[in-house]
């Protein structure tokens, strides 16, 4: 493939400020928008779907995101790429599931049977998980939402733990009801409905998602959704390479290829790596970016965007990323991440820089931090996967 042109590094980090809705002139209209402007938000983490739906959105309040989850539906939590649980727009759900959710449920209910099977919990666990499963859909094909704990009180087959590392001090029991949930989920026969905790907990309701949706996931090709999920990418993310592309779909080389010619799209130069960008999408953005501050939370899309980081990463690797790759809190400027950011016992907002960024960035900084600060109004979040530099 001929490469066009040469994309540099301060380009890379002006698309992102621009698409990703940071930098401040080009924030997103409302929380929907934002969640399209990065394909999806990353939901493992409950907090941080909120916060980062607010780096993107003036004024956003959790309000504003629960009735987009749970009024209006028009984002829907999946459980999709590299067996991650997300916020998509209902629009891309599809395209999501024909990627990515099909494999993972495939790959969770094969890992299921063996598990209990090999714990001695049920002799066939293929029969097992089969019969379970319908019974979960008969229960939930009413449309009410129930908890796990109502969920399991109706059928009992959800019911067990296996045992696991009994001869260590970190081992203990797994119970199987969880993980069969997450295999329906990945199959999007159930759906996460609204939360039975605040939006900085995880307590979901489970119900079906043709109940939830008014009507099942679209059936879609794998070929069709992987190539609408690069295309996606690309608008967002691009230029990027085929290692970013197969990381983040969580997907092969092959698939990656064939998605990349599927969308026609057109190859540049990152700084001697090959790159790529949809056709329409060569040319450098238009728009000139001032300079711009964020602080992201854990997780945040952006952060977790690309597998080949260096050129927004530099330097901090081992402070802002754990060993399971992870990317904990970070603050970011003009396109590059500059450190990370942590919440005091009272609640405050404070800012850890791990290098210079010049008095003018570092007052923009300080003040991003007081108004995040004031956003919390006294609730204090502890991110799920914290980073190395959280801890110090």
């Amino acid at each position: 493939m001929t490469v066009r042109r040469r994309i540099s590094v301060e380009e890379r980090r002006t698309r992102l400020g621009i698409r990703h809705r940071l930098a401040a002139p080009h924030r997103a209209a409302d929380v929907v928008e934002a969640a399209r402007s990065v394909v999806c938000l990353h939901a493992t983490d409950p907090a941080a779907i909120f916060l980062s739906a607010r780096a993107r959105v003036d004024g956003m309040t959790c309000g504003d995101l629960e009735r987009a989850l749970y009024r209006d539906r028009t984002l829907v939590k999946h459980l999709a790429m590299r067996r991650t649980l997300f916020v998509f727009p209902r629009e891309r759900l599809a395209d999501a599931h024909a990627s990515a959710s099909v494999r993972v449920a495939e790959q969770e209910r094969r890992r299921l049977s063996r598990f209990v099977e090999a714990g001695g919990l049920h002799p066939n666990g293929e029969r097992w998980l089969k019969k379970v499963s319908q019974q979960v859909q008969a229960a939930l094909e009413d449309g009410r939402e129930r908890t796990f704990a109502e969920l399991r009180a109706e059928v009992p087959l959800l019911e067990g733990s296996i045992p696991y590392a009994p001869d260590k001090s970190w081992g203990g029991a797994l119970p199987v009801g969880p993980r069969v949930l997450t295999a329906l989920s990945a199959a999007g026969t159930v759906v996460r409905g609204t939360n039975a905790g605040a939006w900085t907990t995880s307590r979901p309701r489970w119900t079906s998602m043709a109940a939830w949706l008014g009507a099942p996931i679209e059936p879609r090709s794998e070929t069709a959704g992987t190539a609408a999920m690069v295309g996606a990418w690309l608008r967002a993310f691009g230029p990027g390479t085929e290692q970013d592309l197969k990381w983040w779909l969580g997907s092969t080389l092959t698939a990656v290829r064939r998605a990349l010619a599927d969308v026609s799209a057109v190859a540049v130069d990152l700084d001697g790596k090959v790159g790529y960008v949809l056709p329409d999408d060569v040319e450098a953005p238009a728009e000139k970016v001032k300079p711009w501050v964020a602080l992201l939370p854990a997780l945040d899309p952006t952060t977790m965007g690309w597998n080949e980081r260096d050129w927004y990463l530099g330097a901090h690797k081992r402070q802002v990323f754990d060993t399971n790759g992870n990317a904990g809190p970070t603050i970011w400027c003009d396109g590059r991440i500059v450190g990370g950011w942590r919440q005091q016992a009272d609640g405050t907002v404070e800012v850890q820089l791990l290098e210079d960024v010049g008095r003018q960035a570092r007052r923009a900084i300080d003040a991003e931090a007081a108004r995040l600060t004031t956003w919390f109004a006294g609730k204090r979040p502890l991110p799920r996967f914290p980073s190395p530099l959280c801890r110090l």
